[in-house]
């Protein structure tokens, strides 16, 4: 039976892609914040799903996460469902350095520790959710938008690290668009997908071992001309939700 550690898996794109995984069979192992909510996520389906709780911006966040391991009895697939993002028009200083301390800090945090743990286990599958935001920096969400082309870049190189080193761990570095969660839950965005249908397109990416899915095809469209758009044109732009 496959195993996955998700972080991240007690609401939105994460608990989707845990509930898709549990129907194909695989046991879960999630990590949170909350851990009634944790809970709550594990009577779903008990004989299939280990729990522990995590918060990525800690220290001890790695000790937890092998602790989560070695009650699913190992890892096959490591998915980080984990981040914060805020429009900041004021540019809140303390906004900003929270949501680097989840999206930066936590994010090297959890990643580098599963990196190491699949390169002393002969490999496995490390799958991040990113955002298509990584691809211009966003006025109304600087912080966000830049950690999350951070996050594209860490994983580039992490790629390469691993070819370097002849380590037999896949990446997927998973770009959707605005999607309904809690993140999204102030403001009208366009184009807003549900969280069980991009958990669908994820599930396929991963099967697929894709290295890079933008969701959906609306967006890969975007995508493709925001990075035609010259920089001195995108700095004009009123960009707003």
């Amino acid at each position: 039976m496959k195993r996955a550690i998700i972080i991240g898996a007690t609401s939105g794109i994460g608990q989707e892609v845990a509930k898709l995984l549990i129907q194909q069979g695989w046991r879960i192992g999630i990590a949170g914040r909350r851990e009634d909510a944790l809970k709550q996520m594990q009577t779903i389906a008990p004989t299939q799903i280990e729990m522990e709780k995590l918060d990525v911006t800690q220290e001890d966040a790695t000790i937890h996460l092998h602790q989560l391991i070695e009650k699913l009895g190992g890892m096959d697939l490591f998915f980080l469902s984990s981040g914060i993002g805020y429009q900041n028009w004021d540019l809140n200083p303390e906004v900003e350095l929270s949501t680097a301390r989840t999206n930066v800090e936590g994010f090297i945090r959890m990643v580098s520790a599963a990196f190491s743990y699949f390169k002393e286990n002969r490999g496995g599958h490390i799958a991040v959710i990113s955002s298509i935001a990584g691809t211009k920096g966003l006025g109304i969400a600087p912080a966000y938008s830049a950690t999350k082309r951070f996050q594209n870049t860490y994983i580039d190189a992490l790629a390469q690290l691993s070819k370097m080193q002849h380590l037999n761990i896949l990446f997927t570095d998973i770009r959707p668009g605005f999607v309904a969660t809690d993140l999204l839950k102030n403001g009208k965005y366009p184009m807003l997908m549900q969280a069980d249908r991009v958990a669908q397109q994820i599930i396929k990416a991963l099967n697929k071992k894709k290295r890079v899915v933008v969701i959906d095809v609306r967006y890969r469209i975007l995508v493709f001309f925001w990075r035609m758009i010259p920089r001195w044109i995108w700095e004009r732009l009123p960009i707003k939700n």
